[in-house]
């Protein structure tokens, strides 16, 4: 029982330490911490609102009006030999590659909130469908950071193929489940619920217009917090430290400032590595970023999970596999796709169009890009509806 106290004394004792030293830091240098929000908001302002918005929408409509049920029946085939999970959780998965993070795992909680899936499915799509969207591999790390569009499409391609292979592994998350336990859903699926469109349709908006503005708060929260270690010295003493320990593997102070930082922040670490270093070893580094995602985005997905149920270790073990397998793939197809050739000046224009990408044409192109998503899902439903009516005419 003394042991309990104390461990606990000790957390009470280190957090208080913590918070004092924050306020200190604020008090100290406000305008760093101010410059720092300003930037936060401008991110979200620019990318995060833009980008999420429209396809939390999506997610709402596709698995409030059934439509992952409809899926569910054409991709049954797909997703249980591979995932282990049934064929409405499809949705989730597609949504997390388009969308980003934290799209796909909130698609999966909804899924699993909503009776689409079991708790089992939950964990088993939260350790691998929330990955970073192609229009931030290939436009800013790419494009941005690099300077090379041969770069990012290889950064995609080890991100989508260690998502999957962390998807194939956890298939043995709780194997000994029998298949006939693993829907809670009716048998028939759930139907296409036209006539309440206008309240779920209002409810999604509202909803994933709060869910952006929670997502905000942490992006712009960590980016002060980020800005505050690195002004206070704590960033750089901790790199200095990890740099003297890990020395002999070759890890630099360099090298773990910049570790840090991505653990922390994804944006702000992906932008470190446009410094020295060789090719290889920034391109290692970037695809272990993109898998992992940072602190900022567990604590997104975290605030989704609040009272489901739901376990984040699965989700917290699947991001680091998820790292370290894109790290090791990258290093495979660095051999097999050459990155030397110069960037064409077409590729510039690219990057500075990129750069200079006003609020309006952002929303735009996301909000076209959803609606895609959205009229694709609704079509392979509307067809396999159709397969289904034709079957049942037959066997009867």
């Amino acid at each position: 029982m003394s042991g309990l106290f104390f461990r606990q004394g000790m957390r009470d004792l280190l957090l208080g330490i913590g918070l004092l030293a924050a306020t200190l830091a604020l008090l100290v240098d406000p305008q760093s911490a101010m410059e720092a929000a300003r930037n936060g908001l401008a991110l979200c302002g620019n990318v995060i609102v833009p980008s999420l918005f429209p396809f939390f929408v999506l997610s709402s409509l596709v698995v409030d009006l059934g439509l992952a049920g409809y899926l569910g029946r054409v991709l049954e085939r797909v997703m249980w030999p591979l995932f282990r999970v049934n064929g409405s959780c499809t949705c989730a998965l597609a949504l997390g590659f388009i969308g980003g993070y934290p799209v796909g795992a909130r698609t999966a909680i909804a899924l699993y909130q909503g009776g689409m899936c079991t708790r089992t499915e939950a964990q088993r799509l939260l350790a691998f469908c929330n990955n970073s969207g192609p229009a931030f591999i290939l436009g800013v790390v790419g494009a941005g950071v690099f300077a090379s569009s041969r770069v990012g499409v290889l950064l995609c391609l080890a991100h989508a193929l260690a998502s999957v292979c962390v998807g194939v592994l956890f298939r043995f998350y709780r194997g000994g489940e029998t298949r006939g336990r693993r829907s809670r859903r009716p048998a028939a699926g759930p139907e296409f619920q036209a006539k309440r469109f206008t309240a779920v349709f209002t409810g999604a908006v509202k909803n994933s217009f709060l869910s952006t503005l929670n997502i905000c708060a942490f992006v712009i929260f960590f980016t002060v917090v980020l800005q505050l270690l690195v002004t206070a010295g704590v960033l750089p003493g901790l790199a200095r430290l990890l740099g003297a320990l890990l020395g002999p593997l070759g890890l630099t102070e360099e090298w773990a400032g910049r570790l840090l930082t991505g653990l922390v922040e994804i944006s702000s670490g992906v932008w470190t590595l446009t410094g020295e270093g060789t090719l290889s070893g920034r391109l290692a580094m970037a695809a272990f970023l993109l898998g992992w995602a940072g602190l900022s985005v567990h604590c997104q997905v975290l605030s989704f999970l609040g009272d489901s149920g739901l376990s984040p270790r699965t989700y917290l073990a699947g991001k680091l596999l998820h790292g370290g397998l894109s790290a090791l793939f990258v290093a495979g197809l660095t051999r097999l796709i050459p990155l030397e050739a110069p960037v064409s000046d077409y590729l510039a224009q690219q990057v500075a169009d990129i750069a200079s990408a006003e609020f309006s044409t952002t929303l735009v192109l996301s909000v076209v890009s959803a609606w895609l998503v959205f009229l694709l899902f609704f079509l392979a439903a509307a067809a396999s509806r159709k397969n289904l009516g034709k079957a049942g005419r037959g066997v009867l």
